[in-house]
Parts: C-alpha cells; structure tokens; sequence
C-alpha cells in the first residue's frame, strides 16, 4: 500500500497565489524520488486556506524528499507567507484513479 498525506495551511492574506506557485515549482524532483501524486487546491470558501494531496509509493520517501534542497529552499520561502495554522492526515492509501 502506497502512504498518502493530506494537509492543509493558511497564509497571511492577499499571499495564497504566491504560496500556490511555490508549492508547484520543482515538482519533476518529487516524482524522481517516489511521489505518485501531488496536488495543490485552494479553498473555495476563504482566499487563504490551500490543501495539498500528496500519495507516496512509501512514508520513507515522503520523509526523505523534506531533505531535498529544492523542498527545503521552497519551505524557507513559503513560511514567512504562512499563519501557522495547519492541519494534516496520513493514511493508507487504498485505490483511486491516476494510481
């Protein structure tokens, strides 16, 4: 079974687009190290709120991708842009198209 990661984060306001670009920069370097599926939304009920999905063949490399430089570079220039306020699940994913 795959390891897959919901989370959501808030920014400070009139930064959501900014963060949405940074979190889909540098995505060929995840999916060279095991990421299956990674996707960014933006909730509909609010300008500040963004969900990020990602599904991994394992948690290890899930892990092991925060240690990337680019991930890491990406980190240090979204948090300044971000409230603090964050939510996440793992889980076991099951099935699903695109999998």
């Amino acid at each position: 079974m795959s390891y897959g990661y919901i989370g959501s984060m808030k920014t400070q306001p009139g930064k959501r687009e900014d963060v949405v670009a940074i979190l889909l920069s540098g995505l060929d370097g995840l999916q060279q190290v095991g990421c299956i599926q990674y996707t960014v939304g933006v909730s509909q009920s609010d300008d500040v709120t963004i969900w990020v999905s990602e599904v991994w063949r394992s948690k290890e490399q899930h892990d092991a991708s925060l240690q990337l430089p680019e991930v890491k570079d990406a980190i240090g220039r979204a948090m300044p842009m971000l409230t603090g306020d964050f939510t996440s699940e793992e889980t076991t994913v099951q099935g699903g198209i695109g999998l």
